[in-house]
């Protein structure tokens, strides 16, 4: 058999690795998309703003609305704002070219998106001639009470909820490791909320919840949380957009902030899902940029590589991480720890009430490396930061390969997830 050559993400480009046939077990990978030949992106945005599942249409919530406040993602998410962006502030302003419209950044409880990076993301043209302001969860001045999440968390909101008339979102939906989904109400928890909400949200307990997993929205307690949040700041209109691998529009969905996003969910989860294999190794990625940034966003897509790996495995994970491991707090969980499983340890410990910054995230890559070793192929992050925290580190897929070959046998078995985001694997 001829050999095969993969394209795996990174950074804006991609690594390219050969192999043999006979030792792939299952590349797994998201079904095509189920577009109309042909149709552009901003007419998938244009036919979804116009036929807006279960409301009315945006321009018409717009029309009796003096302030308009639009939520949109930061610097770490591939929304396509350049284009969706433009296309909701014409159909708010149809019928109200007169509403104060504001735009607020969701960073959750991510570093603030400098000036460079939103010229980079929603165009330096629009920056300037809108008005954007940059949510920072620890900003405690400039948050409003919204009463008790159902897990019983404080839910502090950006106040700019209650300076505007209508709450409009938009988002991308994409399998997520935990929330079960992005999208939707992820937009307002954890990305308009203050600090201690999402540390309420982001729980060890609700993190060890089995169904807080990829795919899983019912009975996902972490899901139940964003939900209620994005109710009491009262959320009246989305746009989501679904992504190919190429960061394009191949679907859209507009209207109710719950059932425009769980149609998307539901059209995004039958694409994704894919049939469990089981390999020695596994080789993902991020995705590329903007995911593959650092370490902490890194996590992500190795849940899927956890999914198909062998106990004593050999993950070997594709990300640039050119900002490095993405959090010092999340840093200093292995830095200072002895071992993964100190880090669960300590981790399983701490109350609802009392999480700390970044523990999700140190939970999570704690729980994978328990399981397997994780090899960081990235020529662009400190090895000796990758080291520090429990990872393994090569500059090239080649030599990652030949590390992994090493610990589980020349003739193991591999399984290739070019995309560690973009599925869901099922058993």
């Amino acid at each position: 058999m001829n050999p095969k050559t993969f394209c795996i993400p990174y950074d804006h480009d991609c690594l390219r690795l050969t192999l043999d046939p006979a030792r792939i077990r299952a590349v797994l990978e998201p079904s095509p998309a189920e577009t109309a030949a042909g149709q552009s992106e901003q007419a998938l945005v244009l036919d979804a703003l116009a036929h807006p599942i279960e409301s009315e249409p945006l321009c018409g919530l717009a029309r009796q609305a003096r302030r308009v406040l639009i939520l949109t993602s930061d610097h770490t998410r591939p929304v396509p704002s350049a284009i969706t962006l433009p296309l909701l502030l014409a159909e708010i302003r149809r019928h109200n070219p007169d509403a104060a419209v504001k735009i607020l950044v969701g960073t959750g409880f991510h570093r603030l998106t400098t000036p460079v990076e939103m010229a980079a993301k929603f165009g330096a043209d629009l920056v300037r001639q809108e008005d954007f302001i940059v949510h920072d969860s620890r900003d405690k001045q400039h948050m409003v009470f919204k009463g008790s999440l159902p897990s019983g968390g404080a839910l502090w909101l950006n106040d700019l909820v209650d300076w505007a008339d209508l709450l409009v979102a938009e988002g991308f939906i994409e399998p997520h490791f935990f929330a079960g989904f992005s999208g939707g109400r992820k937009s307002v928890l954890p990305g308009i909320a203050a600090a201690e909400t999402v540390l309420a949200n982001h729980c060890a307990e609700f993190i060890a919840s089995d169904r807080a997993r990829s795919g899983i929205l019912d009975g996902n307690p972490l899901h139940q949380d964003m939900l209620y949040a994005a109710q009491q700041a009262n959320l009246t209109f989305i746009l989501n957009v679904a992504l190919d691998a190429d960061k394009k529009i191949i679907g859209a969905f507009a209207g109710h902030p719950d059932k425009a996003h769980r149609a998307g969910c539901d059209w995004v989860g039958r694409r994704a899902e894919v049939r469990r294999q089981e390999a020695d190794i596994v080789i993902t990625s991020n995705g590329g940029y903007p995911l593959d940034q650092n370490i902490y966003q890194a996590v992500k897509g190795m849940t899927a590589g956890e999914a198909c790996v062998r106990p004593g495995g050999v993950i070997v994970m594709v990300a640039a991480c050119a900002d490095g491991h993405g959090g010092d707090a999340f840093y200093r969980w292995f830095a200072d720890a002895a071992s993964p499983a100190d880090v669960t340890r300590k981790i399983l410990a701490i109350d609802r009430q009392n999480t700390l910054p970044d523990q999700w995230e140190a939970q999570i890559l704690a729980r994978i490396l328990e399981r397997c070793t994780v090899i960081l192929v990235t020529d662009r992050c400190d090895p000796q930061l990758v080291r520090a925290m429990h990872l393994e580190q090569a500059d090239t897929l080649e030599q990652a390969l030949a590390m992994a070959r090493q610990k589980v046998g020349e003739d193991a078995g591999l399984v290739v997830i070019p995309d560690g985001v973009a599925v869901i694997v099922k058993s």
